[in-house]
């Protein structure tokens, strides 16, 4: 890596790498080989829960646990992750095996999310819980305050919809997988029993079946 990716890091993270190598593996895709993300994402992932359950209690005084949770789940997605990423540029910075480059998963919402957690392990790793905590607050900025109400995730607000005009509880299917494995795509369709049904697209499957709920939902009116 250049000098330019000190420069990167320590310009986006606002800290100064005392072990590069950390912030190497933190943006090198399994494509590349063994020494990637993978670890340092699961760690990242578990720092950014602490660190944003603690910024939503600071946040949301009076709120119940079940609304910070809607919160939380909603900010730590792999979509939020990814949409951070992009904000920062990380896809630039990001060691991509060339089959994983053409097939487009500098731009995955799921690669781009699991190196934006693996950013945060290295940070952690590197820096500590205060250098991490200022840097979650400033890459996520107004998102965490942006919604007065706790959002309703779309598969809890498609239950209680059908629960509420008592029809059958939303169904959740697979239709097709199609992409290599660094990249898959999933649609799944979203079905209220042969009342209603709507299908979208999704780099997970748990991240199509929210996509065919928001747009079952939306039929529905």
């Amino acid at each position: 890596m250049s000098d330019s990716f000190t420069g990167w890091i320590t310009a986006t993270t606002g800290h100064a790498p005392a072990d590069l190598n950390l912030f190497e593996r933190a943006l090198t895709h399994g494509s590349q080989g063994a020494e990637n993300y993978e670890r340092l994402e699961f760690l990242g992932d578990r720092v950014l829960g602490l660190i944003m359950a603690e910024w939503l209690t600071e946040l949301f005084p009076g709120e119940a646990e079940g609304a910070l949770s809607k919160r939380l789940h909603a900010l730590v997605s792999g979509a939020v992750c990814a949409d951070v990423a992009r904000s920062l540029g990380v896809g630039g910075q990001l060691r991509l095996g060339k089959q994983a480059r053409d097939d487009g998963a500098g731009d995955s919402d799921n690669v781009l999310g699991d190196a934006m957690e693996s950013l945060i392990g290295a940070l952690y790793r590197d820096a500590g819980l205060d250098a991490v905590r200022g840097f979650i607050r400033s890459s996520w900025g107004n998102r965490v305050s942006s919604e007065s109400k706790a959002p309703q995730h779309p598969k809890s607000a498609l239950l209680e919809w059908a629960a509420a005009h008592k029809r059958r509880a939303p169904s959740y299917e697979v239709t097709d997988r199609s992409g290599p494995d660094h990249a898959p795509r999933f649609t799944v369709k979203a079905a209220i029993g042969e009342f209603a049904a709507a299908s979208a697209t999704g780099g997970s499957k748990q991240e199509a079946e929210t996509a065919a709920a928001a747009a079952l939902l939306e039929k529905l009116g």
